[in-house]
């Protein structure tokens, strides 16, 4: 099996961004949707990427943001990828001069190689569990049987993960990368240290 990369999404303090590095993280998240208990502004997003060395990737979760919101977040910030949370179409997310990964909500009825495919310039599809109104973060797993088979390599795993299921999840869908956020916090937008430490950990089991 291939190494499974891990994205650590919801950082909020130079200090949460040192240990998820230390950790083995290869990519951080850093959430621009006020609404969120992990949301940050650009001034802390600045202190967060001042510590990010080389070959870590920082990653600009977005939702339904205004092309001029993005264009000052890109423009302000080494962002290496945007993530589209909301109802971006695919012209939007392309319009930047980043690559982009594109999230899905798993509703029950959702065509996801239909969305892979309209997304097709996506760098890579998220897939995260679904709760009406909330576009992430709902800290549920959604039903990995509905991922289908030919597209399980290249996705990357959201929704619900924790040290505790982890080594199944990889197992179980063998994506391209899972991403966590508050599977590994002691309260939100705060990752716990020993929890980010143990869910790293496994997923080098699950590779094994």
């Amino acid at each position: 099996m291939t190494r499974t990369r891990i994205k650590i999404c919801g950082i909020t303090s130079p200090d949460d961004a040192k240990l998820a590095i230390e950790a083995g993280a290869d990519a951080l998240g850093l959430v621009f949707y006020e609404p969120s208990p992990r949301f940050v502004s650009t001034e802390q997003a600045k202190e967060i990427c001042k510590v990010v060395p080389a070959f870590v990737s920082v990653v600009g979760l977005c939702v339904d943001k205004d092309k001029s919101e993005v264009d000052a977040l890109v423009k302000q910030l080494p962002i290496d990828l945007l993530q589209f949370h909301g109802d971006e179409s695919p012209s939007f997310c392309e319009q930047f001069d980043r690559p982009y990964i594109k999230a899905i909500r798993m509703r029950p009825e959702l065509d996801v190689s239909e969305q892979i495919e309209r997304y097709n310039r996506a760098r890579s599809i998220l897939l995260d569990a679904y709760r009406k109104g909330i576009p992430g973060g709902t800290g549920e797993q959604f039903n990995w049987k509905l991922i289908p088979e030919q597209h399980r390599s290249k996705i990357i795993l959201a929704g619900g993960l924790k040290p505790e299921n982890i080594q199944n999840a990889i197992q179980t869908v063998q994506p391209y990368a899972v991403d966590v956020s508050g599977g590994v916090e002691c309260s939100p937008g705060v990752k716990d240290r020993q929890k980010v430490l143990e869910f790293v950990k496994r997923v080098a089991i699950a590779n094994a």
